[in-house]
């Protein structure tokens, strides 16, 4: 019974304390009253999100909505010829390294299964080259591109199927430095 009690001040203690009110400082009189009547507001700094079809800036490579985010080019069987689908995002890409002079791009060209390795790592070196044309073509310099063929050797799928050779047919465009 004597604990019971105990804990029961110790609460009704508590409680009084926190009920308390405090009173804030009395102001300073010799501060003008423009100054105390004028509330503080503090100024958020906040960046814009990137517009995705300002393809110099360099944010939009991790924006889904930029064509900047789209870096594999695909293409048809035995052919090298950049598809029209395609070609906006090999322009975004060529206004990126264009205007930004240190920017470094490797074309790795690639083919699906089909055919022997020497014509595969032919085609793929021409298809990195068809995408290379077209970014010199748009404004980026021969220094900024370099084209590596791979051939048959980096597949993205391993199925023997048409779905699976269409995704290994491609050009993936890696920036070496942005």
């Amino acid at each position: 019974m004597k604990t019971t009690w105990r804990l029961l001040l110790a609460l009704v203690f508590a409680v009084a304390i926190s009920a308390c009110k405090t009173t804030p400082p009395e102001a300073d009189d010799s501060a003008s009253d423009a100054a105390d009547s004028t509330p503080v507001v503090e100024e958020a700094t906040t960046t814009a999100a990137p517009d995705p079809r300002d393809y110099t800036d360099a944010r939009n490579f991790d924006n889904s909505e930029s064509l900047l985010s789209k870096r594999v080019i695909y293409f048809d069987f035995d052919k090298s010829e950049v598809k029209a689908e395609y070609r906006n995002i090999v322009a975004a890409h060529a206004a990126y390294v264009a205007s930004h002079s240190s920017s470094r791009v490797t074309l790795e060209g690639h083919a699906d299964e089909r055919g022997t390795r020497e014509y595969n790592l032919g085609l793929g070196e021409r298809r990195g080259n068809s995408i290379s044309g077209l970014l010199s073509a748009a404004g980026a310099m021969g220094s900024q591109l370099d084209t590596v063929s791979y051939g048959e050797e980096r597949p993205v799928c391993r199925v023997s199927d048409e779905d699976c050779w269409s995704q290994n047919r491609r050009v993936e465009i890696v920036y070496t430095a942005r």
